[in-house]
């Protein structure tokens, strides 16, 4: 049985599978993925798990090199843009309209559906490499 760290098997074995540049999505619950695009639903309720609490597990597994979020994040949503900011203070943001996150989701290894209800708590990882 594994030890420590994410014990979801498919957010598991996706970080597993991550090379340099290549991208995760984590979601609130209303974001649509792709059919091409592996979706992990871990939601349960709504706002369970939260999405800084799914952001914070997978951070502490993943190394990140860049991140995108929606440009409307920045006026319907403050609180959570300021959690991730503290979260990754030195990793460069782009910001992109929430229709252009939506389509470059396809790109995407995986998108990690949590139970989220805030508008645009949406954000995608670009892994740094390890060494």
């Amino acid at each position: 049985m594994k030890k420590q760290g994410i014990l979801n098997s498919d957010i598991s074995r996706v970080l597993s599978y991550m090379r340099h540049t290549d991208t995760l999505c984590i979601s609130d619950c209303g974001l649509p993925c792709p059919e091409e695009t592996e979706l992990i639903d871990i939601s349960l309720t709504k706002g369970d798990p939260g999405f800084i609490r799914v952001l914070t597990a997978v951070l502490d597994d993943m190394k990140v090199e860049k991140i995108t979020l929606a440009s409307e994040i920045r006026e319907k949503n403050p609180a959570i843009v300021k959690q991730i900011t503290a979260l990754l203070p030195d990793v460069p943001v782009e910001y992109i309209r929430h229709e252009e996150l939506k389509k470059s989701l396809v790109q995407c290894k995986a998108v990690i559906r949590t139970g989220e209800v805030t508008p645009y708590a949406n954000i995608i990882l670009q892994s740094a490499c390890i060494f």
